[in-house]
Order: C-alpha cells, then sequence, then structure tokens
C-alpha cells in the first residue's frame, strides 16, 4: 500500500502554474492523477474558493547556513539560489530533491508566478499550509509578512506587491529545533534520530497556493453543530465590512438538494441558524455530510462566495463514558504519528492521505490520536468523509522544558490557538489534547507548568467549549476532562492487575502514572491512550539473532512469534474492563527506527489484519454494557 513516489518525479516541471478549480464540498473526490506538480488538490476543502493557484513544484532555492542571509539581503540577490527543490517538500526528504538531513537554520526559496488577468481588482493573498518555523516573504523586493510557527497554516496579503505580468517571490525559513522555545513534535534534536523522535522537518512542508478574493470577504466561518435542537450555527467573520453586506447561508444534501437557507447582516460575530427539518447525524457508520455554500452580499448582488462542508453530530461527556449522538460509544483508536519515509510529515499524495486511514480502520480502530504533529486538513477531510474519529493534538515537545519562559510560553498558546481556530468545524475531531508526556516539565517547575496548562485550558474551552480537553496525554494531569495514562507494560497479567481499581465508586485506587505530581482520577471517562507499542520486525522470524542487535531500534517487549496474541491479551483486557472508556495502541506504522507499528514505515502490512480486526474491534456488546 505504499505510495509510488516515482509518478511525481517524473512528471515534474520546472517553474509549472497550475490553476486549480476542485469540486466543492463533500463532492470532491480526491484521485492520483499525472499533474505536473506534486499534491495538486485544493489544500482547504472545508474552506474554498474557485480562484486560486497551486505554487507547488520546482523553486530556486539557496542554503544559509551561517544565517546571514537576511543581513545580506538575499531576497535581492538572484545568484544565492543555486540549487532546485520540490515544494511542498522538506528538504530532509527524499521527494524534495535534496535529502539534507543535517542541522541547517536558514534556508532560501525562490520562484516567479502570474496572476491571471481574470483577478484584476481582486486582493491577493499568499498561503503557506506549513513552515517550520519562521517565514518570512517577499514579492518584488517588497516584504509582505512575517509568521512564527511550524505547524500551522497562515497566509500573507500581497495585493500591493504585485504587478501584471512576471512576479518574483522569495521565501525565507529560520528554524532551530534546539532553541526549547519552538514546538517541535517529534524531530531530533541531535544530527540522527534516535529512540522515539525522527527527521527533522525544515522549512515549506506542506502546499503553497495564491487565492483571489474581493474587496470584502468571509474570513471565517464557525460551523456548530447542534443535533439535539436539529440545527446548524454558522458565525461568520467578515474582512472590509461595511454597511448593509448580508451573510448567506445554504446548506445542501450530498447530491446538492437545496435543504434549506438563511441570510442576516453580515456583522463579524452575527450567527446565521440553519433548522434541519430532518437530520441525518454524522457517525462512523454513516458519515454524512451536508454541503453548505457561504456568501456574501452586497445587495442583491453576490461578492464572495465559499464552498464549505459539515457533519451535524453530537459528542459529549456523561459520568465516565463517551457519548456520539446521544449513544455510548468506546474510543478503539490507534496512536499515528503522520510520518512518510519520502515525505517526511508531507504525505507524498492525498490517496496517501486516504489510505492510511483506510489502513486503520481495516485494523478495526474506529479513530486516531493524532500524536504530536498537527496534520494537515486534507487529512481531516479525509477523516470527515470516511467517518474516522480522532483527538487533534499539538507539538508541544521541543517546548518540553520551557514552562515557565515566557518566550516558549508564547510561541506554544499562540500556536495551539491557531490550530483549533483552523480545525474546529471537523466532526471528525471529538477532542483536544494540547499536550503529551509533561512530567519532567512538572517536577521541574510545577507551579509555572501549572500555570501555563490553566492558561491553554482557558484559551482551549475560549474558543471551542463544544469538545472536551486532555490536557496533557499521560503521566500528568492538572485540569482535564479526560483522564489518560500511558502503558507499556507487555505482562497481560500485571497489565490487568494495574488497573482493577478503576471504578467509579473508589476513584481514589484507580491507577495514575505520575500521581505525586498529578491531580487524582475523579470519574471522568478513563483511557489508555498509550499502550502496547509491541517491537516487532520480520527479522525476528527469520533471524531472531539479529534482530536484537539492530542498532537504534525502539519499542516495547521484544516478543516473536507470539506477538498477535500478546496484542490480544492486553487489548481484551481493556475493551473488557467495565470502568474503561477507550484505549490508543501504539501505533499504526514504525517509523524509521521505532518498529513497533501494526504496519511497515511503507505501508504494508506487518500482521494477519483481519486477525488484528477482531481483536481491536469491539463487539456491540460493549456499546450496549455502557448504557
Amino acid at each position: 500500500m505504499g505510495p509510488d513516489k516515482s509518478c511525481f518525479l517524473k512528471n515534474l516541471g520546472v517553474a509549472v502554474l497550475s490553476l486549480c478549480v476542485l469540486i466543492t464540498g463533500s463532492k470532491a473526490i480526491a484521485s492520483e492523477t499525472k499533474s505536473p506538480i506534486p499534491r495538486p488538490e485544493h489544500p482547504r476543502p472545508q474552506f474554498q474558493r474557485a480562484q486560486w493557484l497551486n505554487l507547488n513544484g520546482h523553486w530556486d532555492f539557496a542554503m544559509d547556513p551561517d544565517v546571514v542571509g537576511i543581513k545580506e539581503n538575499w531576497q535581492n540577490t538572484l545568484s544565492r539560489f543555486n540549487k532546485k527543490i520540490t515544494v511542498p517538500f522538506c528538504i530532509e526528504s527524499r521527494l524534495s530533491g535534496i535529502e539534507h538531513t543535517d542541522f541547517i537554520n536558514a534556508i532560501w526559496y525562490r520562484r516567479t508566478f502570474t496572476v491571471p488577468k481574470v483577478w484584476k481588482d481582486k486582493r491577493i493573498f499568499l498561503h503557506f499550509g506549513g513552515v517550520d518555523y519562521e517565514c518570512r516573504a517577499w514579492v518584488n523586493g517588497k516584504p509582505v509578512g512575517r509568521h512564527h510557527g511550524g505547524s500551522i497554516s497562515f497566509a500573507f496579503e500581497i495585493t500591493k506587491a504585485v504587478k501584471q505580468g512576471e512576479n518574483d517571490l522569495v521565501v525565507y525559513a529560520f528554524d532551530d529545533v534546539r532553541s526549547e522555545v519552538q514546538p517541535s513534535g517529534k524531530q531530533s534534536t541531535r544530527p540522527e534520530s534516535y529512540g522515539c523522535v525522527y527527521t527533522r522537518v525544515t522549512g515549506i512542508w506542506q502546499t503553497v497556493w495564491l487565492e483571489a478574493r474581493p474587496q470584502q470577504f468571509l474570513e471565517s466561518v464557525h460551523i456548530v453543530p447542534d443535533l439535539d435542537g436539529k440545527r446548524f450555527t454558522l458565525t461568520p467573520t467578515v474582512n472590509g465590512y461595511k454597511h448593509n453586506l448580508e451573510f448567506r447561508a445554504t446548506l445542501l444534501t450530498d447530491k446538492g438538494k437545496k435543504v434549506t437557507s438563511e441570510q442576516d447582516s453580515a456583522t463579524s460575530g452575527n450567527p446565521v441558524v440553519l433548522s434541519v427539518k430532518s437530520p441525518r447525524p454524522w457517525s462512523p457508520s454513516d458519515p454524512y455530510l451536508y454541503d453548505l455554500r457561504l456568501e456574501l452580499l452586497d445587495g442583491n448582488k453576490v461578492i464572495d462566495s465559499v464552498t464549505s462542508y459539515a457533519g451535524l453530530r453530537k459528542f459529549h461527556i456523561e459520568g465516565n463514558r463517551f457519548y456520539l449522538n446521544n449513544k455510548p460509544i468506546f474510543l478503539r483508536f490507534v496512536l499515528d504519528q503522520g510520518f512518510y519515509p519520502d515525505g517526511i510529515w508531507t504525505a507524498p499524495s492525498d490517496v496517501a492521505l486516504k489510505a492510511d486511514i483506510e489502513m486503520s480502520m481495516a485494523a478495526g480502530f474506529n479513530g486516531a490520536r493524532l500524536h504530536q504533529k498537527v496534520f494537515e486538513e486534507r487529512f481531516h477531510y479525509w477523516a470527515d468523509r470516511l467517518g474516522y474519529l480522532t483527538w487533534g493534538e499539538f507539538t508541544d515537545w521541543g517546548n518540553a522544558h520551557s514552562f515557565g519562559n515566557p518566550q516558549g510560553v508564547l510561541n506554544m498558546e499562540r500556536e495551539w490557538r491557531d490550530t483549533i481556530l483552523r480545525d474546529r468545524n471537523h466532526p471528525s475531531i471529538v477532542a483536544w489534547t494540547p499536550l503529551n508526556e509533561t512530567s519532567g516539565a512538572a517536577r521541574n517547575n510545577y507551579e509555572a507548568y501549572s500555570r501555563s496548562v490553566k492558561s491553554l485550558l482557558a484559551t482551549t474551552r475560549a474558543i471551542d467549549p463544544t469538545r472536551p480537553i486532555n490536557d496533557a496525554s499521560g503521566y500528568v494531569h492538572v485540569e482535564t476532562d479526560i483522564f489518560t495514562v500511558h502503558d507499556y507494560d507487555q505482562n497481560p497479567e500485571t497489565f490487568k492487575e494495574r488497573y482493577a481499581g478503576v471504578s467509579l465508586d473508589s476513584p481514589a485506587n484507580a491507577f495514575v502514572n505520575v500521581a505525586e505530581v498529578s491531580v487524582p482520577y475523579e470519574g471522568q471517562p478513563y483511557v489508555v491512550d498509550e499502550y502496547g507499542g509491541t517491537f516487532w520486525t520480520k527479522d525476528y522470524v527469520n533471524h531472531p539473532e539479529k534482530a536484537g542487535k539492530r542498532r537504534n531500534n525502539w519499542g516495547y517487549g521484544k516478543t516473536q512469534r507470539q506477538v498477535e496474541d500478546r496484542i490480544k491479551a492486553l487489548t481484551d483486557i481493556l475493551l473488557n474492563h467495565p470502568h474503561i472508556s477507550g484505549y490508543t495502541y501504539t501505533q499504526l506504522t514504525d517509523v524509521e527506527q521505532e518498529v513497533n507499528g501494526i504496519y511497515t514505515y511503507d505501508r504494508q502490512p506487518k500482521f494477519d489484519i483481519k486477525r488484528l480486526s477482531k481483536i481491536f474491534g469491539a463487539p456491540a456488546a460493549i456499546e450496549k454494557r455502557q448504557d
């Protein structure tokens, strides 16, 4: 199931500019194409305008190892750009054409583009799906923007800098994963990958694109589903507002039939309510998506139009149970780190994103913890379409010891805020997890750590009060709606004994990873959101004497032929526990030296997937038991 990267490289053209107009809303279907550029699909299927240009492909490139380019004005020195790179792949990846895996703090990109004549009198925006970490850009030598944050999408308005005909675009990226104030997830701070950290991601790693907008436009629309009330509430933010503008939202079936339409004054923050008389809920068994047409009107004239989609679903907590659409659900999750052997953080194709979800579902999982990475919007789109539940998580590692450092906390809070704002409309995301395994930070300075956690939670709830929060996955909790623990014990007997005390009747007896700094369990949904991690490679079958000597291999429980039985024994304990509400098995795929996936790094099955589907797939009796 590994994607064929060669189909991209042989078709790449130099400085290719492609006008891409995709089918709108939930009807957009991604497919492998023979496009001359990589990743040609629209990056934001949930907020899409018709007029956009994909800037992926070959760019001129320069390394700046001494970080002197800004001082020496490299943006105006074309001779510096003496290499080629394939965007949107990071320089460490094979698909970039560079594959530079040593430390490099500063890099430069350059290309030209031409704005279509039909965009005359429009406002032009330059979009980046992701640039790690600091990004600056110039158009025709004029600075157009500066952004900090390696995971989240952003845009610069370049209207005043563009001209007719050919335009020159220069992009600078600065990245220092060793700074300890920069969220970087699982990127190694050593020259090499080791343990459970991997190859770094420097510079552009998601699609770069241009978009034309009118003088007044919809900046965003917050979509809140209300299944009990049979309605959606849509709240716009309008840029360039003027008197008498109106916002109109039209709900359609997935076949394009109008369900309802409402409009009101287009004042930012003024909601429009779309009532649905006979709602069709979104769920894993029926991931139904309504299409949306979002319009800004000046009198009777539509001046801005955006296509979107939404799922009408409800996810909530009662006591120690999760409920989806008012029915109990057990979360059968897998840990997904979103790394690829040829693209690192960047999937080689849209089809590869979809395939990862399909592989997970084939193994019996109904969702995933998206671990230490802010996944791209196309992944969430496919999760929405396929009915795949996720917890949105942040890349907080790299900031692990910066609690108490104002710059580190600011960097983390700002980027986490932007993550929620970008992704909160996706029905597949059912909870937020800003932090992961923070026992070191808590022990180092608990006062600063706990204040930072509470601030993160307050920000999260203010932006999105509809989803529960797992404050820090595993180990240390300060204030949390979901109580999670991590446990890589490979012995089923001691594993079972550890959770015997988990009960609503006596919550004080529940197992807590780091009880000396974590708040105690108080009866929330209890989830073992990392377990398994079972180390296994084919070497164990063919050459067991070699497997244990492979340098840097990382995993837990070095079992051999009986690994599937071990997985079953551990999983059955969690599935059959009356007071445990979910699990996350580690993990979906191997990642570099970490060989505890159920698939290899190139997405080949390591086990009998049909048997795993029976192991991880909870029988209906589990949900009935929770009712």
